[in-house]
């Protein structure tokens, strides 16, 4: 057997918040994972729907870019992208 080769394997504290909110049409159970990797942008993973994204607020300008990886409605991508704005 060949000896696995790593790109890296590093180990770091993070800061997890979890949030759960009710929007118009679909509820957000959201974790949001601050790292000191990503160039200060944040995990963002909807638990619900298991997707994820890493998320700056370059990213949050870029139309449909939530809807697209969220798989949202123009609505629902709207109510999360206020939610994110307040804390990316």
């Amino acid at each position: 057997m060949t000896e696995r080769f790593f790109l890296y394997d590093d180990s770091e504290e993070t800061k997890t918040r979890f949030v759960s909110f009710m929007g118009e049409n679909q509820r957000f159970d959201l974790a949001i994972i601050t790292t000191t990797r990503y160039y200060g942008k944040k995990l963002v993973l909807n638990m619900l729907s298991s997707r994820y994204a890493i998320i700056g607020t370059d990213d949050l300008e870029e139309d449909n870019y939530l809807e697209t990886v969220f798989e949202l409605n123009s609505e629902d991508g709207q109510e999360l992208r206020e939610f994110l704005y307040e804390i990316i």
